[in-house]
Parts: structure tokens; C-alpha cells; sequence
């Protein structure tokens, strides 16, 4: 393939890469009161970057010598990538605006959605990645990029330090994802996806994988599962997800967990889909712990944001229930998971952002949701849909997405896993109906400021939504979508 044609297959790249530099340099010159205009630019940049998947991009097959490959499942979880980034991107101009400790501007930097564009570009590299050299160059892309969104606002004392927890806990990580990468090269002599499968089947059918081999395994999937928040590797969620201004915290409990989760769809099906029984067993016991962890840690939390990282752990696990599956079925039911859990919990941190005291302060407990339903019962009908929805209670949309997963385990024979984990949503429905409960019936709380009507009415739509019949036709069409992503892979 030439190198027109490799470029023409990561045009999505390409136009969020450039994009980002114009818009740096507009950022540079005009200063910060350009900052509300490139937000919007870099909305469009990100439109432009989906249109694109509609060409080649979408379907192309290999770039660069086997380091790239577009194909439809990589076009489908940039879809969702992209979503979720311009979301995040509309909903920061009105909070950090809001902190007046920053000037004039507020904390609003004509430099945020720069960074949010070139994290949308590593992501795409890693989804797209069918060699390790590739994986790692996406994967630090979106890390640097997330380590100064985190610490965006720089005078307030909770951001800097969740910067700097999450610097330190990513460069461990990174740490052993590169010592997994260099084990499986040394073992594989080979870094292409396809080049690995080739060498582990090799060594299954000769009796068994190496233990060089199966320890590189562990290490690269360790790597890759403390960015989708696996337990044990989940440590970092609850501080991070607090600390970082909310828009921030909206965006890193959605794009990054789809490129992630996509991430490592890729790596275990398509790499080490020769090893499945090794690395089924490292999936089933992060996905139990996972869901049990997330649930046992939810119900004590007192901030919403904070609850809110441990429902992402939490459903993380049911994710990786639909992966551990490791059949057509499984990728298509994780990709359908991911697509409803992201617009749910999009909409929830909408919900969060909408919570600000008289003066105009962000609020955080959970105490101050307190009789919502009476002062703003569009709101709090919106965010109990939400929770609802979360929670997986029948027949709103997060129900079906845990009926897929379940069914395809228990299509591959993994019935006690489905079972366990039927079991376990039972958990974390408590602390989702534990808000509803707050909402309407505590004691009023004070009174939130007045409402951003447009976002509010927003909010309420995307809930309607699911629960309307509109919602239940889009569940078979995601279903077809995502079946033809998976196919892909197999």
C-alpha cells in the first residue's frame, strides 16, 4: 500500500491532529478570549473526524505496513470516542467559566479542547492498533495528555493532586506494559498482532505456551487493564474521578474507558486469540472483582463523583464478562455495553454539572440531592432514569446491555460466570436507588441555582429516550452495528 493510501485510511487522524495544531496556534495568538470559539471549532474538527469514518477510513483494511488498520470495528468505537469527546467538550466552557479565581475568563484556557483532540487522537491509534510499537505510541498519547486535564485548574489544590496521582499510578502502569510488550517481542519475535497469534498457536499446539510468553500476557493485559479500571488495577479511580474539574472526570469516565475496553477487545481476540483459556481466566477474575468491588464501594461514598467512579469499576466488570466470552457474540455485547453505558454515564455527569449551590459553587454529596423532585423534577426525573438505567433495571436500555452480555457467556458455557454476576447487580442497584430515594424522598436540601435550560432540557430527552419506544428500536440496530464490528475481529 502506498503512503497516500495509509494516509487516506487514518484521515480521521489526520484532521484532529492537524485541526488541533490550527487551533493551537489561534489559541496562541488570540489568548483565552478565543477560548469558547475553539471549543466549538474543535466540535466541528471532531464531526469532520466522524464523517470521515464514512470513507475508507472506515473499512480499509491495513495502513503502514501492518501498524494500522481500519476496519469496522475500529470505526464503530471512534464513533462512540468521538461522541463522548464532543460532549465533553460542550459541557466544559460554562463550568470552568464559572471559577472566578482564574481572571476575567474564569478558568476557561483556549488550550483545553486542543488537548481533548489530541487525546481523541491516541485513542484512535489504539483502537485502530494491530501492533504493540503502535498500541504503546496511542496509548502515552492519551496518558500525556490526560495527566495536564486532570490538573487543569491550576489554583484549585484537589486537581493538581489528582494530576500528579494519576502521573505516578500511569507510569507504574506504563512500566509494566512495556515490560509485558518486551517479554512477548523476546518470545514472539515479532510486535504485529497478527504475528503473535501465528507464534502462540504455535506453541499451544506444540503443548502449551511458554512461560516466557504467558508472563508477558499477564503483564500486558495488566497494563492494558488499569486504563479501563479493572481491579485490582482500580486504584486510582475513586481520587482521580473526585479531584479533576467534572467535565474532565465526564470525559475520562467515557472516551478513554471505550478505547481501552476496545483496546483490549483487540489485543486478546486478535493477538492471543490462540491463548484464550490463559487469558479467559485473568477476564473472569477481573470481571468478578470488578463488579463486586464497585458495588461494595459505592455504597459508602458520600460524593457523587466518587459514587460515580465506582458504578464505571463496577460496570467495567460487566463489560469484561461479554469479553471473557471470547466469541463473535461476546465483542459484539461488550461494544453494545459500552455504547449505552457511555451515553448513561455522560448523562449522569451532565446531571452533576447542573449541581451548584446559590452562589454558583459546584456542589459534590449526595446529601445535597436531597428533594430534588420538588425544586427540579425534570432534573431529578432525568438523573433516576440514569441510575435506573445503570443499575440495569428492566426494561430500561442498561437492562438489555446486561442481558447481552450475560447470554453470550452463557452461550460459550460460562453459565456460572452469568449467574454470579446476575446475582451481583443486585448489589449495585442498591446504592443506584439509594440517590432515587435521596431525590424524592429526604428532606428538601437547599435549593440549586437556577438552571441551564437548553442542558436541562438536553438531559431530560436523552432520559426519555430511554425509556421511550425510539430506545427499544435502537437496541436491535446497535445490535446489528456492532455484530458487523465484531465480525471483523474474527
Amino acid at each position: 500500500m502506498t503512503y497516500a493510501a495509509s494516509l487516506a485510511l487514518t484521515l480521521p487522524e489526520m484532521i484532529l491532529a492537524g485541526g488541533a495544531l490550527v487551533l493551537l496556534m489561534i489559541a496562541a495568538f488570540a489568548g483565552d478570549r478565543s477560548a469558547r470559539a475553539v471549543h466549538w471549532l474543535a466540535v466541528a474538527l471532531i464531526a469532520a473526524a466522524g464523517l470521515a469514518l464514512l470513507g475508507p477510513a472506515g473499512n480499509g483494511g491495513d495502513a503502514f505496513g501492518g501498524l494500522y488498520r481500519a476496519d469496522p470495528f475500529a470505526a464503530f468505537a471512534k464513533l462512540l470516542i468521538y461522541v463522548a469527546a464532543a460532549v465533553s467538550l460542550a459541557m466544559a466552557p460554562d463550568f470552568f467559566a464559572r471559577d472566578t479565581t482564574g481572571g476575567p475568563q474564569g478558568q476557561l484556557r483556549a488550550e483545553y479542547p486542543v488537548l481533548i483532540l489530541l487525546s481523541a487522537v491516541g485513542m484512535g491509534m489504539m483502537v485502530s492498533a494491530v501492533d504493540l510499537l503502535t498500541l504503546y505510541v496511542g496509548l502515552e498519547l492519551q496518558n500525556l495528555v490526560a495527566y495536564i486535564l486532570a490538573s487543569f485548574m491550576r489554583n484549585n489544590t484537589r486537581s493538581a493532586e489528582a494530576g500528579l496521582k494519576y502521573f505516578v499510578l500511569s507510569a507504574l502502569a506504563s512500566g509494566i506494559l512495556l515490560y509485558g510488550i518486551s517479554l512477548l517481542y523476546g518470545f514472539t519475535a515479532t510486535t504485529g498482532f497478527d504475528g503473535i497469534a501465528a507464534a502462540v498457536a504455535t506453541q499451544v499446539e506444540g503443548g502449551g505456551l511458554g512461560a516466557g510468553t504467558l508472563i508477558g500476557l499477564v503483564f500486558l493485559l495488566a497494563g492494558i487493564a488499569f486504563k479501563i479500571a479493572a481491579v485490582p488495577f482500580h486504584m486510582w479511580t475513586p481520587d482521580i474521578y473526585e479531584g479533576s474539574p467534572t467535565p474532565v472526570t465526564g470525559f475520562f469516565a467515557s472516551a478513554p474507558k471505550v478505547a481501552a475496553m476496545a483496546l483490549f477487545v483487540r489485543v486478546t481476540v486478535e493477538a492471543l486469540g490462540p491463548a484464550t483459556d490463559a487469558w479467559r481466566q485473568i477476564i473472569i477474575f477481573a470481571a468478578l472483582a470488578s463488579i463486586l468491588l464497585g458495588a461494595f464501594g459505592a455504597i459508602g461514598q458520600g460524593n457523587i463523583k466518587r459514587m460515580l467512579a465506582y458504578s464505571s469499576i463496577n460496570n467495567i466488570g460487566f463489560a469484561l464478562i461479554g469479553l471473557a466470552a471470547g466469541t463473535e457474540a461476546g465483542v459484539a455485547a461488550v461494544m453494545s455495553y459500552m455504547a449505552i453505558y457511555i451515553a448513561m454515564t455522560l448523562g449522569s455527569f451532565l446531571v452533576v454539572l447542573q449541581m451548584r449551590d446559590a452562589d454558583g459553587r459546584p456542589i459534590e454529596t449526595i446529601a445535597s440531592l436531597s428533594g430534588l423532585s420538588q425544586s427540579r423534577r425534570g432534573l431529578a426525573a432525568a438523573f433516576a432514569i440514569f441510575m435506573f438505567s445503570l443499575a440495569g433495571i428492566p426494561p430500561l436500555l442498561g437492562f438489555w446491555a446486561k442481558f447481552l452480555v450475560f447470554d453470550a457467556a452463557v452461550a460459550a458455557g460460562l453459565w456460572p460466570l452469568a449467574a454470579i454476576g446476575i446475582a451481583a447487580s443486585v448489589i449495585s442497584a442498591f446504592y443506584y436507588l439509594k440517590i432515587v430515594k435521596t431525590m424524592y424522598f429526604d428532606d428538601p436540601a437547599p435549593a440549586y441555582a437556577p438552571a441551564n435550560s437548553v442542558l436541562e432540557g438536553g438531559l431530560i430527552a436523552l432520559a426519555a429516550t430511554a425509556v421511550s419506544p425510539l430506545g427499544y428500536f435502537a437496541v436491535p440496530a446497535l445490535g446489528v452495528v456492532t455484530a458487523s464490528a465484531a465480525r471483523a475481529l474474527f
